[in-house]
């Protein structure tokens, strides 16, 4: 394993976990703007009686994403460790390798067969680990991609009810304004995931 494939590893775990990291603060702000809306909903009353139940959806997707988000997370730790740990029995490796070519013909030869071929094995099995992880990773990020299209099309929805609410019109179409952009910036960090993720798997 190259420095440079070591490198690209840790490059994209960082890179996962910062972009997670700004979906769940924007799930949550989602979950926010959910909660603001039904009390809103609530002071209109008939004006807004349409808007109501989806506050509910909205928190709903809220929840859902900061469920898929949390699960996520714990994928990119594993992968983290995984990387670490490649990194560290290519290193061992490495050196084995360099102590059989000094120690050619010497006594002790043969005895480094085994420790070697060890650390190559779990070298190997980490690699295995990380490509595994990382179609799980891709799957689970496919599925945060469900609940910001719904999003898209409950805030669409949003705007329709809230241009009946009267003077509450302006406060509905704010909610369903930010719903529509936290989408969106949901939609733009997953793809960034996938697409750190697909780059660090062609190198394998």
């Amino acid at each position: 394993m190259n420095v440079g494939r070591t490198k690209s590893k840790f490059v994209a775990v960082a890179s996962i976990a910062a972009e997670l990291s700004a979906v769940m603060g924007v799930a949550k702000e989602i979950s926010l703007a959910a909660a603001n809306a039904k009390a809103i909903a609530f002071r209109a009353g008939e004006k807004a009686k349409g808007f109501q139940p989806i506050t509910d959806f909205i928190n709903e997707l809220a929840k859902d994403t900061i469920d898929l988000v949390e699960n996520i997370n714990e994928h990119a730790i594993s992968l983290y460790q995984l990387t670490v740990n490649e990194h560290r029995m290519a290193e061992a490796y490495q050196k084995f390798e360099m102590v059989s070519a000094l120690a050619k013909g010497a006594a002790y030869e043969q005895s480094l067969e085994h420790p070697m071929a060890n650390a190559q094995l779990r070298m190997l099995e980490c690699r295995q680990g990380f490509k595994t992880n990382v179609a799980r990773l891709l799957d689970q990020l496919e599925e945060v991609m469900h609940p910001a299209r719904a999003a898209r099309v409950i805030a669409a929805n949003s705007r329709i009810e809230a241009s009946q609410a009267g003077e509450y019109l302006q406060s509905l179409q704010a909610v369903a304004e930010s719903v529509d952009n936290a989408a969106q910036v949901i939609h733009d960090n997953v793809q960034r995931c996938r697409t750190a993720l697909s780059v660090v798997d062609t190198t394998e």
